[in-house]
């Protein structure tokens, strides 16, 4: 695994997102034992950070995360654990209210990193990074950051936290660079915040670009590995794949160890270029 270290924190390049685990919007108990398997693969593999949000499976993947690390008898200072207050959740006292139900969920003493899900027209930032910071200094909080924050926001957010920010979770993969083109990224990149991938691999389903595919036959890796390699070789990016597959659970894992040449990270940097044009 290769990891990124900001502000003496030192994080995996590549860790387990939770949408879907255990429902979407609302909790699914149909899907408890495959989530659950899925989970206890991710912790077997060796997966450390752990993603989830308050919005998935409405607190119900937060729950099982938490069983989860207690059945394979996890070490919790082992781990990271990232969750999130929804943008409905930002008034002063509401912010409190969610980190508390997302603690007594996971059944934590702390959240490692929160952030916001999402900006909300009209929200109170002030007021949110001032509750924030009062559950920092109170030990609930470990770190900081924000998500799906356009680069105003995010230096916005900056300047309201009293510790850093430590990333910005914005969806980014190859065929979908849109918070390279509004200079998020190369932001993030020079002013020490990770840009934490969500969706690296959505278009598994779709057809796979031709340049994809020869560069996974070189390596003898999936496409979808080549996916999270390119993003991976890049400094201050890190992600967070999702899959209910063992197989894929630890072909993600293990696409951190790709070594991907300068030429095949131009030939995929280009790749799209005239499906975005």
């Amino acid at each position: 695994m290769k990891y990124e270290t900001i502000h003496n924190l030192t994080l995996p390049k590549i860790g387990f997102g939770t949408w879907k685990i255990g429902g979407e919007s609302s909790p699914d108990l149909t899907t408890d034992s495959v989530s659950t398997t899925a989970l206890h693969s991710a912790l077997e593999i060796g997966y450390t950070h752990f993603d989830t949000a308050e919005y998935d499976a409405a607190g119900h993947a937060e729950e099982l995360i938490g069983r989860a690390i207690r059945e394979t008898n996890s070490k919790r200072e082992n781990l990271f654990i990232t969750s999130k207050v929804s943008p409905e959740h930002l008034d002063y006292d509401d912010v409190f209210t969610s980190c508390e139900n997302s603690l007594r969920r996971l059944k934590m003493e702390y959240i490692d990193l929160y952030l916001i899900h999402w900006p909300r027209v009209g929200m109170n930032l002030p007021e949110a990074f001032r509750a924030l910071n009062k559950l920092v200094q109170a030990g609930k909080i470990k770190h900081l950051g924000v998500s799906n924050f356009n680069l105003k926001l995010l230096k916005q957010s900056q300047s309201l936290s009293e510790t850093p920010i430590i990333t910005n979770q914005v969806p980014y993969r190859l065929p979908d660079q849109s918070y390279v083109k509004n200079g998020v990224l190369e932001y993030c990149q020079q002013n020490d915040i990770l840009v934490t991938a969500y969706s690296p691999v959505k278009f598994r389903s779709v057809r796979v670009n031709k340049t994809l595919g020869e560069i996974a036959n070189a390596h003898s890796a999936t496409p979808f590995q080549i996916a999270l390699a390119w993003l991976v070789s890049q400094p201050r990016v890190i992600t967070i794949p999702m899959s209910f597959n063992p197989q894929h659970i630890r072909e993600n894992f293990d696409a951190a160890d790709i070594s991907l040449s300068a030429d095949e990270i131009h030939k995929l940097n280009n790749a799209w270029k005239k499906d975005d044009e």
